[in-house]
């Protein structure tokens, strides 16, 4: 029975002690999650613009707002062992704004999966032109990522294993090639070869390109020992990530005089190249599909009373999405994605300001922690919470200067802060939770 609970990762339950995991390995998770492709094309836009000086501060400011956050974030996951989905329930999102959470995540996240395993299929095909049809090969990608995926954090603790050092032994060939072309210290000193952009607007780019992936760090942190490796983990993980591989963006960019990183890695150094994409866009869709899994049981728990197993859930999500990539479908949904993304900071805020400040149902989980359980009861709705969750996602949407995913984040916070000392978050309407199997079993074997 114990092993039905760690196959479903706790998906609707506490993780348990004994599943907890050494701070080192996830932070192996962590780098891979930062140093995908994304942050090799962030490099490549900020060393387009500024000088390698200026971008090295925009890397600084906004890892530095990026850790913040997600050492906030995640050590309340890591204190509750709940994924951001069900964590929401009690910092207060009530048991419908939790689902409207977990729903938003799902969709967000399946999306960018598709996505993903689209540009992969291109990849794939380049460097086996005529081996396969595209769409063929974004559905073969994507179901492998699905059938790792499957396996849980076991199964991407693996995969981080082997594609994190492949793909810095791929970058590091790629940017040795290309430098030994050009003079070093005229790349570092030298003016950007683009139009300039300021050190707060590359803060802005940096901090808003990982700002999803911050709000959702619970999913990872949960499985932290302590609040300490948290901490060591955000830091060590991020850190590498944003300066490693940034950086080397950076330094391509000024080399090869061009934003485009994909270009410049694949006209440089060929096959390696096209290997950087393939293992730059594998690490993070495994949890873009672990995470939208994650979100969706948990809307559908709430939705319809039903507790889907992860497992299954996971097949049946990383299938339909990799169907979708490979007829081209997802490729018109990348603005929608984008808008949905706005939705997200102000979680974190609310989360933030409910479990540390308003207190409204810290109790519930304080009373229930030791006995590795989930409170008995939640709100079902709380009007003031969607009230500040919408307002400060249409402030972070249609507010374009300083950086608007910060602005909704902090302004849903302050706001919910308010209104919680004001006595207006009040829970209408009470849910009786639904404890998973897993939660039952795990607490048994223990």
């Amino acid at each position: 029975m114990a092993r039905l609970a760690h196959t479903d990762d706790f998906a609707l339950s506490r993780v348990t002690p004994e599943a907890r995991k050494p701070w080192f390995g996830i932070a192996v998770q962590r780098f891979g999650q930062v140093s995908a492709l994304s942050q090799f094309l962030l490099g490549a836009t900020l060393g387009f613009s500024m000088t390698f000086g200026e971008a090295a501060l925009a890397f600084l400011f906004g890892s530095i707002i990026l850790e913040v956050i997600m050492c906030v974030v995640g050590i309340i996951a890591q204190r509750e062992g709940l994924n951001t989905a069900l964590l929401a329930r009690w910092t207060g999102f009530g048991e419908i704004g939790a689902s409207l959470v977990g729903l938003a995540i799902g969709i967000s996240l399946i999306g960018w999966f598709g996505i993903q395993s689209a540009i992969s299929a291109q990849s794939l095909d380049v460097l086996m032109p005529g081996a396969m049809p595209v769409w063929a090969w974004s559905l073969l990608f994507g179901l492998v990522v699905t059938a790792i995926v499957a396996f849980g954090f076991v199964g991407m603790q693996w995969l981080a294993n082997v594609t994190v050092p492949l793909f810095l032994i791929l970058v590091g060939w790629s940017v040795i090639s290309e430098l030994s072309r050009h003079d070093l210290n005229e790349l570092l000193t030298g003016p950007p070869p683009g139009p300039s952009m300021s050190v707060w607007t590359g803060t802005g780019i940096v901090a808003g390109g990982l700002i999803v992936g911050a709000i959702i760090t619970g999913d990872m942190t949960r499985f932290n020992r302590s609040k300490v490796d948290v901490i060591k983990q955000t830091v060590v993980g991020v850190s590498l990530g944003e300066f490693v591989i940034g950086l080397s963006g950076v330094l391509l960019a000024h080399a090869a005089a061009s934003g485009d990183i994909v270009a410049i890695i694949t006209s440089s150094v060929g096959l390696v190249g096209l290997l950087i994409v393939l293992t730059g866009t594998l690490k993070i869709n495994d949890w873009n599909l672990y995470s939208s899994t994650l979100g969706l049981v948990n809307f559908i728990s709430t939705a319809f009373g039903r507790n889907l197993h992860r497992v299954t859930t996971t097949i049946v999500l990383g299938v339909v999405g990799s169907v979708l990539a490979a007829v081209g479908i997802l490729g018109q949904f990348t603005d929608f994605l984008i808008v949905l993304s706005v939705a997200f900071p102000p979680i974190a805020g609310i989360m933030i300001a409910e479990y540390y400040f308003v207190r409204r149902w810290r109790g519930d989980l304080d009373d229930t922690r030791d006995a590795g359980t989930l409170p008995e009861t939640a709100p079902r709705i709380v009007p003031a919470t969607i009230a500040v969750w919408v307002l400060s996602a249409l402030v972070g949407y249609f507010v374009t200067w300083g950086i608007p995913s910060l602005l909704s984040l902090f302004l849903s916070m302050v706001l919910y802060t308010v209104v919680g000392k004001l006595g207006l978050v009040r829970g209408v309407g009470v849910a009786q939770t639904r404890q998973s199997v897993a939660s039952e079993t795990s607490s048994v074997d223990a």
